[in-house]
């Protein structure tokens, strides 16, 4: 089954434009027979092209512009992260995925609204996990024909139990939660609670809108400021986050990130 979307109460099929741009023909030949044979196993029908420059990609016109682009950084002339932040200035919706031998550019990702950062060499398996991730969020951005979903208005809750009371928690209101001689102790925009619990049952009640960023220390992405290697500042006090973590948790809040902007544009 195919994806459509409705234009006067009329079905259409979609297009989804992917674009590979690396300067090694090896690479974009295998990425686009991958690509390919994903798409032809999806819903989706796609339009695949590859490019060996930056230039090339920005010299392409509007309507040429990608839904999803597979962008590596090390090129000559413009690098990915200078074309990224071109590309930004024409089409914030697309999906920018990047695919790299250097995991030290993951940070900057951050500063061009990346979807995802493919370190070389990776897996079929995970190369086709990130496409259907960017394949389902063009789904959402392009306001396709797709079930009704559950009203999700009502804010999400926690019951934390202490003693013989139990008290109505919103997640949204929960900033930081941290582990302290067996209890945990819930930073919220209304003060501390404290309870004896496990930050890993927490962690599953939460959802994608958390992260644990260290083995005593869950954060609300909401409430995230800056951030460095070391340290999450917070609307209220900071944290700190493991070298482990840091990579994760900076992907995880690039699409935090994305999800609130789409939420914002179907608004």
């Amino acid at each position: 089954m195919y994806t459509y979307f409705m234009i006067n109460g009329e079905k259409h099929m979609k297009t989804v434009k992917i674009a590979i741009c690396d300067d090694e023909k090896a690479v974009r030949e295998i990425l686009r027979q991958k690509i390919d044979k994903h798409c032809k196993n999806s819903e989706f029908i796609c339009q695949i092209y590859d490019l060996e420059t930056g230039d090339g990609l920005l010299a392409l016109p509007d309507e040429k512009i990608p839904d999803i682009l597979f962008l590596d950084i090390q090129m000559p002339g413009k690098n990915g992260m200078q074309t990224a932040r071109e590309l930004r200035r024409k089409n914030q919706d697309m999906i920018l995925i990047f695919v790299t031998a250097l995991s030290e550019y993951v940070y900057e990702a951050f500063d061009v609204n990346a979807f995802h950062y493919l370190v070389k060499p990776f897996e079929d398996e995970k190369l086709g996990e990130v496409l259907d991730k960017a394949l389902q969020q063009y789904k959402k951005q392009a306001k396709t024909t797709i079930p009704a979903q559950k009203d999700q208005t009502q804010p999400l809750a926690i019951l934390v139990k202490r003693g013989s009371l139990s008290t109505k928690v919103l997640l949204a209101d929960i900033i930081f939660a941290e582990v302290f001689n067996r209890k945990i102790i819930l930073h919220t925009t209304n003060g501390e609670i404290e309870y004896y619990g496990k930050l890993t049952d927490l962690c599953k009640q939460t959802g994608m809108d958390f992260y644990r960023t260290h083995r005593a220390y869950l954060v609300n992405l909401k409430y995230v400021e800056r951030y460095n290697a070391t340290t999450i500042w917070l609307d209220k006090g900071s944290v700190p986050v493991s070298k482990k973590q840091f990579a994760g948790f900076v992907r995880q809040y690039m699409q935090y990130i994305n999800r609130n902007q789409s939420k914002g544009a179907d608004k």
